[in-house]
């Protein structure tokens, strides 16, 4: 099973309206090493559900409910979406600030690549958020 991170602007789209939602697709993304990202997902992939912008931290964990199709809001047609299914929250946010200051995290894409809305997350990266998180990997 992949690891994954998966970042929403609180003000477009909350923790709290997926928790409310259950289940929704992830449209709209629109550069292509992210769009390769959610290509590359499965069903039942798990990710960490991260506020952008406002917040800056992991707040919740999602399934990956249905694998790659395309994007409608897409007239191209060269982008895709995903499903996610709502997991569970953190216990405890973990904001980028903590991410970035802790020396186990300095290689995860977050940190290096900050500006991807689609990010792979290792094995031993997702542990160690769990961990700082209070939830069980």
């Amino acid at each position: 099973m992949a690891r994954w991170l998966l970042k929403s602007e609180p003000f477009k789209y909350s923790w709290e309206r997926m928790v409310a939602d259950g289940t929704t697709h992830w449209d709209g993304v629109r550069n292509h090493q992210a769009s390769n990202n959610l290509k590359a997902m499965k069903i039942g992939d798990r990710a960490f559900f991260y506020h952008s912008n406002e917040g800056l931290e992991v707040v919740g964990v999602v399934e990956i409910a249905r694998e790659y199709y395309p994007d409608p809001s897409d007239e191209a047609g060269r982008f895709g979406m995903v499903d996610v299914r709502a997991l569970l929250p953190v216990k405890t946010p973990v904001t980028l600030k903590t991410m970035k200051a802790d020396p186990l995290l300095q290689g995860m894409a977050l940190v290096k690549q900050s500006r991807l809305s689609v990010c792979p997350v290792t094995d031993a990266e997702w542990a160690h958020v769990c961990a700082l998180a209070g939830i069980e990997a």
